[in-house]
């Protein structure tokens, strides 16, 4: 009889926002439900909510997604079928704006780790869709994930920022998960992006792609509507890998 396996959660997370990690979370959360056929959960912690408005089956705002946090509200309850079958999703909503503020007044540095161990006989697979920005949310997040992909145009500004990420992990101190840095929205008709590719050869990189603008269109993952794509694929190959990396942790 084949082992289940044990909870992991994957946060896609950066210190800069317009890098692509909705389009990462939500397609990651599909290859986990539909490719590895995980009992999957996307988390949608930021509160503009694209994965939410991408995914969700109930279009009502309800304002509860911080009640969560101050167990107002019990975790399970707000968790909602996605539109694709067998991924679930904790939608977001404009509640979250406060996340932060309530985060310093409880002073719990470890509350989404907690919500999410109790998940762990529900799910295989986590992902969690964060804010940019270094905040009390991201120190949650970065606290409570085993996997932390960041995506990453290949410019300056986006690489600097990876990198404030990772000098940040080492001054706090302590363990933290590992990193995964994946370049993103790249165009290798661009001689930067070229180079960029050039110096981290190992890195994965999503190709920037009209396809990926139509998932706003359909409302749906990539793999649903064109699984035959560049990028369909780069992402099922980045999905294998970080199964590899869980597996062997």
């Amino acid at each position: 009889m084949a082992k289940e396996p044990a909870l992991a959660t994957i946060a896609v997370y950066s210190l800069k926002g317009g890098v692509g990690k909705t389009t990462f979370a939500i397609n990651l959360a599909w290859a986990s439900a539909c490719i590895s056929k995980r009992r999957t959960l996307l988390w949608d912690l930021d509160p503009q909510a694209a994965s939410s408005w991408l995914l969700s089956t109930d279009l009502q705002s309800r304002d509860a997604a911080q009640a969560i946090f101050s167990k107002d509200v019990q975790v399970r309850k707000l968790i909602q079928p996605s539109t694709v079958p067998g991924l679930d999703l904790i939608a977001a909503d404009t509640s979250l704006r406060g996340l932060d503020h309530l985060f310093r007044e409880m002073d719990k540095k470890k509350r989404l780790a907690k919500l999410i161990e109790n998940l762990g006989k529900d799910y295989d697979r986590i992902i969690l869709d964060c804010p940019p920005g270094l905040t009390e949310t991201s120190e949650q997040v970065l606290r409570a994930a085993d996997l932390i992909v960041i995506p990453v145009i290949p410019s300056p500004l986006s690489q600097r920022a990876m990198g404030e990420v990772a000098r940040y992990l080492v001054q706090r101190g302590g363990a933290h998960a590992p990193i995964l840095p994946v370049y993103s929205m790249v165009d290798r008709r661009r001689s930067l992006h070229r180079k960029a590719l050039e110096e981290q050869p190992s890195w994965s990189a999503i190709p920037m792609a009209s396809m990926i603008e139509q998932m706003a269109v359909r409302r749906k993952p990539l793999g649903a509507f064109a699984p035959s794509s560049p990028a369909s694929k780069e992402f099922a190959t980045l999905w294998t890998m970080i199964e590899r990396q869980l597996q062997s942790a």
